[in-house]
């Protein structure tokens, strides 16, 4: 067991993660021009030139500076060579715009940037004090927010952990998923003590507690679900289907795990970890996350056809609709508040925020204010509202939904 002390990042820095990100960057070509040098310099120090095709693109260098700026720090004369070259060759891309669907439900999205530039913050909870969390994976980071103030505070984790997801514990711990390091962690922000529990599978994902008191993960290319139980470390790990990504816990006590490598949603047992399939129509269905409602059944995004679904655990049934704006809108984050369901098209440009009233069978979408991408998690808040983020701006955001 490692214990390292966190520290309170206050100011803004840049981060270069080259020993970390090596692995994903490509030597992708980009078209001939001035500045093309330049860009490919910059931009390819923490991320492979290839995302730039894959962008959302912005007509304008104005745009583009702006979402430079949550990245990196440059001198005026480097960001506006870049910012031109990438508005030429890189404009917006018509075709994924979404279809955003009008309606008469009033929502308010508030959005704050954190501090550390090119974190890539994601995946933010809410404390049992009401403070604001999330994770800064490309930094090894987590962070705190007042949302009444805004004051922020960052800790440092051990540099190869990159943590993908977080969630609040007793005593006000936050553990979270090493992504990289194969450890599960334990954060103490009063004393800034970390806690590292290893782990056989390489790649923790995500975690949530169950009301036993123990935590319970994916790990989504080991294929393994596990078992931490906090107060004695003892880990119990099963290999499972392909990816396990999403991981939520039923009113009935079950574990239920999303799979983003098969067409299935796993049904699993705290206590004995067996577990039982139920197939998704369409094997090419895949499934990022999932949310409960208050009659049991199963709500998920089926991220890869660009839809919807509702499972009946007790019988199977299953039932989808398509999202608004198509099957490459990539549904991925979900949450269900007071029955009525709400995730984003990941897909989109701007990423949307969508509401989908079972009921009535109703839909309403709201383009996300900084939405370049993109909401991985969401979670509500005990107001029942929604945190929600946007990774490539560094953002973090509460949705305000009236009651």
């Amino acid at each position: 067991m490692t214990l390292r002390p966190a520290r309170d990042k206050s100011v803004t820095t840049v981060i270069f993660l080259c020993g970390l990100l090596l692995s994903s960057i490509t030597h992708a070509k980009l078209p001939a021009d001035d500045g093309a040098a330049l860009t490919e310099s910059v931009c390819g120090t923490c991320h492979s030139v290839s995302y730039l095709e894959r962008a959302q693109g912005y007509d304008s260098p104005e745009a583009w500076r702006q979402l430079m700026a949550t990245m990196v720090s440059l001198p005026t004369s480097q960001a506006r060579t870049i910012s031109e070259y990438l508005a030429k060759h890189f404009p917006a891309k018509p075709e994924r715009r979404p279809n955003l669907v009008a309606g008469d439900f009033p929502i308010e999205i508030s959005e704050w940037v954190v501090p550390t530039l090119g974190q890539r913050a994601r995946d933010p909870i809410e404390a049992l004090d009401g403070s604001i969390w999330w994770t800064g994976m490309w930094a090894s980071i987590v962070g705190r927010l007042d949302p009444k103030t805004g004051q922020m505070e960052e800790y440092q984790l051990p540099v190869s952990a990159r943590p993908h997801s977080i969630v609040p514990g007793a005593h006000g711990y936050i553990w979270y998923m090493g992504n990289s390091n194969a450890t599960i962690g334990r954060l103490d922000p009063t004393t800034g003590i970390i806690n590292e529990y290893p782990t056989h599978a390489k790649d923790p994902h995500t975690g949530v507690f169950h009301p036993n008191g123990n935590l319970y993960f994916t790990a989504q290319h080991s294929g393994i679900v596990g078992r931490l139980d906090p107060l004695t470390g003892e880990l119990s790990e099963i290999a499972t289907r392909a990816r396990p990504y999403g991981i939520k816990v039923g009113s009935n006590g079950m574990l239920y795990v999303a799979y983003n490598g098969t067409n299935a949603i796993a049904e699993m047992d705290p206590d004995t970890l067996s577990i039982r399939y139920f197939d998704i129509p369409d094997p090419r269905t895949r499934i990022r996350r999932l949310d409960i409602a208050s009659n049991g059944s199963i709500w998920f995004v089926n991220s890869s056809l660009g839809k919807i679904g509702n499972l009946d655990p007790k019988t199977g049934a299953v039932k989808q609709w398509d999202s608004p704006s198509g099957p490459s809108s990539h549904p991925y984050a979900i949450a269900v508040i007071d029955d009525v369901i709400w995730y984003n098209e990941s897909g989109m440009r701007p990423d949307t925020l969508v509401r989908f009233d079972p009921a009535a069978e109703r839909f309403q979408s709201w383009a996300i204010p900084s939405g370049i991408g993109i909401v991985r998690h969401v979670w509500v808040t005990k107001d029942k509202n929604l945190l929600i983020h946007q990774s490539s701006s560094n953002r973090i955001g509460l949705v305000h939904i009236p009651r």
